[in-house]
């Protein structure tokens, strides 16, 4: 099922007088962290920089998380804040209080083009909880903070498939919009979803085989893709699916990630979609940590688990995707991190990158195109794994229906 949207069915930024308002953004700054809670990567921080640039004439208070409980990066948001300035090149103000009385008072002393980043919202254990929206406006935080803004903004694209206080408790209270790297999420998501630069290609891979499959259908029968190719787990899924023997490490592996149901889903979905899904025609097999090359009918007896697409793949894969107008990549081909399976993920993103529009879907492959240095070459890089995948699935996100409907109740009203 199309999950597109259209240009009215959110607001953004340019939708309203930003001028001398009090703005509450949830952005995402969730970064991974050394043991003595340095920053490793600000990837996500740089992130939402033009959205704060275009409220520069405003009042901004920043909502974000980090890890969560009982994990060892679960930290204040100090060193975002000391991070942030610097891409923001003016002061980012942390704040070590959520909405207690020196939040709130804080908020109030704010001046125009006053930044302000308050403490980590998963401190508050409310902020975990899943509940509807109607619920999530009644909570303390809600009530204590809302009554202070003017504008509430929604920027975190990548934790907007999580119905949480922060990204839907404030819809249905003020005038809310999506800042611009959540407009930049949705217009190039949507873009590749309508599929209008044909042919288009996804190519999707990782351990998550469930959602791939579910991804899969939901391109192919909406026609937002011409072709899927497929890597990975779901690769071998679907392997086993159309009859190969993949052997027995490889059955065993779906089965412990509780993967074996998803085999008749994928007969399903490539007896509807036939010829539109491409297979891999050879594996590269992990033998004690070196990489041996056979012919898919060759894996079964060899009895050695799969880490990564055959050189003849590659081949057969990148001539497609170099040639395709829109191309999509969700997770890597093989398990990248071992040295000598990386080849197939970083030959896909190599073709990818020669695509006249590229997209990498969060999460690992996003990470993997980043280590090449290929950011630049891709037309659009999502900061969001699981909320990508969801939306790409069809699937409803909670962060971004709570926009439609807050959207719909303020165009009304005007």
């Amino acid at each position: 099922m199309m999950n597109t949207l259209t240009a009215k069915d959110f607001l953004t930024i340019d939708d309203f007088d930003i001028e001398d308002r009090t703005i509450l953004v949830r952005v995402d700054l969730n970064s991974p962290m050394d043991p003595e809670g340095g920053i490793l990567d600000d990837m996500r921080i740089n992130s939402h920089i033009p959205t704060l640039r275009d409220l520069e004439n405003a009042k901004v208070v920043l909502l974000a998380h980090q890890s969560r409980p009982g994990k060892n990066d679960f930290s204040t948001m100090e060193a975002h804040a000391r991070i942030m300035s610097g891409h923001l090149d003016r002061k980012v103000t942390y704040i070590d209080d959520i909405f207690g009385t020196y939040a709130r008072s804080s908020i109030s002393a704010m001046e125009n083009g006053d930044v302000i980043l308050l403490e980590n919202v998963r401190f508050y254990s409310e902020e975990s909880l899943k509940r509807p929206v109607s619920e999530q406006q009644g909570t303390h935080m809600v009530r204590q903070l809302a009554p202070l803004f003017d504008i509430f903004l929604n920027d975190a694209f990548a934790v907007s498939h999580r119905s949480q206080l922060s990204i839907v408790g404030f819809t249905g209270l003020l005038p809310c919009g999506a800042g611009r790297l959540m407009e930049r999420e949705i217009t190039a998501l949507d873009k590749s979803l309508k599929g209008t630069e044909c042919p288009c290609i996804f190519v999707l891979g990782g351990a998550k085989a469930d959602d791939s499959i579910k991804v899969a259908e939901n391109v192919l029968s909406s026609g937002g893709a011409d072709r899927v190719l497929v890597t990975g787990v779901v690769a071998n899924v679907m392997l086993a699916a159309s009859g190969v023997d993949i052997g027995e490490p490889n059955m065993k592996f779906i089965e412990s990630q509780g993967y074996l149901g998803q085999i008749d889903k994928a007969k399903q979905v490539l007896n509807r979609f036939e010829g539109k899904i491409g297979l891999p025609r050879d594996a590269a097999l992990n033998d004690k940590g070196n990489r041996v090359n056979v012919s898919i009918e060759e894996v079964g007896s060899r009895n050695l688990p799969i880490n990564d697409i055959g050189l003849e793949t590659i081949v057969a894969y990148s001539g497609e995707i170099e040639n395709a107008k829109t191309v999509v990549l969700n997770g890597p081909a093989g398990v990248s991190e071992i040295d000598g399976f990386e080849i197939g993920t970083f030959e896909i993103i190599k073709a990818a990158a020669n695509a006249e529009y590229s997209i990498a879907g969060g999460g690992h492959i996003t990470a993997e195109v980043r280590n090449m240095g290929y950011e630049d070459k891709f037309s659009h890089i999502s900061t969001g794994g699981g909320a990508c995948i969801d939306y790409l699935a069809g699937d409803a996100l909670p962060g971004i229906e709570a926009l439609k409907v807050a959207a719909k109740k303020y165009l009304d009203t005007e």
